[in-house]
């Protein structure tokens, strides 16, 4: 069957009620996980991915996908209103957005960046659904040497684009690999690092490592930060923009859209990224460049319009080549597993009808958000005037009872706890989180291919360099962090000489 033919198969099974209605519920939390600050995407689907044991796996991770990129479409809502941003990268839509409010503009900065979202999620999924199976035979051409490299080059992205220093994201991806040592090795079944406990035979648990690090700690952080009660949302009125904004708005939306697919493939990469990369865009492109800051449609145009291109592009490497692009995929990447689901290059071929499912659910979920983004809008916005010591034991409450469901064991509690309290220093120490459960993914799937590796070349594992895919991944990983040290000294030598002078 050809591309369309798969794709209505998958809208048949994308609009069953039961789908729908799953779509509904991870959308509509996906809003309230990017209005409410303190929590974001990634914290938000680890949380519920313990509710959708029982389900199945396709409406499971239709529910799980429609938090991550319905929180970016929430996350716009308290930005533009009351300047609160509750998801990361809205903070680049307040730069415009919240003074459009002020100057009584609200309901054209939430229209504009609801069209936006829609226009930037839809072309997105479209790309996928058209680009992704063209590209399964030259991923049916890996082998486990291709996978290691692969694998590393991901690393070694993630290293290079976490965090503000290359020794913190090392730091990071250090802790993620040694987690993933933990119990039952691959090639020869004996234990390791179990120090005699039991509930270490089979390692840690990825849904106690994500509640946790991403769950857990951004709780206590909030705690600690006390966060402020928002100013009252201002009266949403007339929801389109102004004939001479119809344009520039167009070309914002238009831009927006293909930078934020095309960022969406690389590994490691955050969605403040395209988010930020096009307001620069943006801004060099104005006839006016001082208007940015001030209210201008375009900051807030195309920055969401980058954010839901970014979700959609992000998909690409997550189904074809198993790698997550950014925090929140490498929770959806453990929920796969959890459901016995291998992302790869033969997914589309093995679980094509999962797949196909998937991408239709999104266009119905972005459908579903913009009618809700429109008319709901200030009660979305009333959310986030809810005191964050009313909203936290729930919070709490919720993470213990899905980490206890798991395995019906205090063990995994008491790991909730720890990896929570873990995360919330590394936080405090500026050194990102999101690498640790991207490798802990990653890194038994690396050890596997390795191993596989070691055996095809018969110890000689230099050989993997004449493999055309392989050694030109190695090569790019070698580059990369060289880039990125050498990027990193450069940047310490200018603050030193700054600070001399």
């Amino acid at each position: 069957m050809n591309t369309l033919e798969l794709l209505m198969n998958g809208f048949m099974t994308a609009l069953t009620w039961q789908n729908i209605l799953f779509c509904l519920i991870g959308v509509s939390v996906g809003m309230l996980v990017g209005i409410l600050p303190g929590l974001g995407p990634s914290a938000g689907t680890a949380i519920l991915i313990p509710l959708t044991f029982a389900m199945d796996a396709t409406s499971a991770i239709i529910m799980l996908a429609g938090i991550f990129y319905g929180s970016m479409y929430g996350g716009t809502i308290t930005t533009v209103l009351v300047n609160v941003p509750g998801e990361a990268a809205s903070v680049i839509t307040s730069m415009d957005g919240y003074p459009m409010a002020k100057k009584g503009r609200a309901g054209v900065a939430l229209g504009i960046s609801a069209i936006g979202s829609f226009v930037g999620g839809v072309v997105g999924i479209i790309g996928v659904a058209f680009v992704a199976p063209h590209l399964v035979q030259f991923a049916l051409s890996f082998g486990p040497p291709e996978y290691f490299a692969l694998i590393v080059f991901g690393m070694t992205m993630v290293i290079g684009l976490a965090g503000k220093s290359i020794i913190r994201g090392s730091i990071a991806v250090l802790i993620g690999l040694v987690l993933a040592m933990f119990g039952l090795a691959p090639s020869t079944g004996e234990l390791r690092f179990t120090f005699g406990s039991p509930f270490l035979i089979e390692g840690f648990d990825f849904v106690t490592i994500a509640m946790g690090l991403f769950g857990l700690s951004e709780i206590l952080l909030g705690l600690e930060q006390q966060m402020k009660k928002p100013e009252a949302p201002p009266k949403v009125n007339k929801l389109m923009p102004e004939k001479n904004e119809i344009r520039p708005s167009a070309m914002s939306i238009g831009r927006g859209t293909v930078l934020g697919f095309f960022l969406g493939l690389i590994p490691g990469l955050s969605s403040v990224v395209p988010a930020l990369m096009s307001y620069s865009i943006e801004k060099k492109l104005a006839k006016d460049p001082s208007r940015f800051g001030k209210g201008a449609i375009e900051g807030v145009a195309g920055p969401e319009t980058a954010n839901n291109s970014f979700t959609a592009g992000a998909l690409i490497p997550l189904f074809l080549l198993g790698i997550p692009s950014s925090a929140t995929m490498a929770v959806l990447l453990g929920a796969f597993v959890l459901h016995g689901l291998q992302p790869g290059p033969t997914m589309f071929v093995r679980d094509g009808d999962f797949v196909w499912a998937v991408i239709a659910s999104m266009f119905v979920g972005n459908l579903l958000l913009l009618i809700m983004n429109l008319p709901m809008a200030r009660m979305w916005a009333k959310i986030a005037s809810v005191p964050f010591k009313m909203l936290f034991p729930i919070i709490i409450a919720i993470s213990i009872v899905g980490t206890y469901s798991i395995n019906n064991s205090l063990w995994d509690v008491g790991g909730l706890l720890g990896f929570g309290l873990l995360g919330y220093f590394l936080k405090k120490a500026d050194i990102p989180v999101a690498p640790i459960a991207l490798v802990f993914i990653l890194g038994g799937m690396m050890e596997e291919s390795l191993l596989q590796s070691m055996v095809l070349f018969e110890g000689n594992l230099t050989q993997i360099f004449t493999r055309p895919i392989a050694g030109t991944l190695l090569g790019l990983s070698i580059l990369g962090l060289a880039i990125s040290i050498y990027a990193g000294l450069r940047k310490k030598k200018d603050h030193l000489e700054d600070t001399e002078v």
